[in-house]
């Protein structure tokens, strides 16, 4: 397996990004959390099944808008202890005295449509890993 770093700093390089990794002939796409496709969830996911690339995402977004995986952190959790790292800071303490955390629960979605589409039989053991499947 060989890694191709492609970059699209502007949502308008999106489309050539993709160009390229069909040039390329990639067999696949990972998208980490960046907030410039944020707002481009729709047309990444739908580039990605345009072009047959099976995908992970790092947002439950992705998944909705037919992207095939994502494994992120679970949002609600990061929320929960954002509200706790809030009120110690409220009751006094300095945000610099607030420990920083890494998330422990992350979440598996899983877009059986996509997989469909895209040729692919998820295995049953990543099935029931699963926090999520999307029919």
């Amino acid at each position: 397996m060989q890694l191709q770093t492609l970059e699209a700093r502007l949502p308008q390089e999106i489309d050539s990004a993709f160009a390229a990794m069909t040039r390329e002939r990639a067999g696949a796409l990972v998208i980490l959390v960046d907030g410039v496709f944020t707002n481009q969830v729709n047309q990444i996911a739908k580039l990605a099944a345009h072009r047959h690339l099976p995908s992970i995402y790092g947002l439950r977004e992705y998944a909705d808008a037919g992207g095939l995986m994502v494994y992120s952190a679970n949002v609600l959790d990061l929320e929960r202890r954002a509200a706790t790292y809030v009120d110690r800071i409220i009751k006094g303490t300095k945000a610099g005295d607030v420990p920083v955390e890494q998330p422990t629960n992350f979440d598996l979605v899983i877009n059986l449509k996509t997989a469909k589409a895209l040729g692919l039989t998820i295995p049953p053991s990543l099935l029931l890993r699963a926090d999520q499947i999307i029919e």
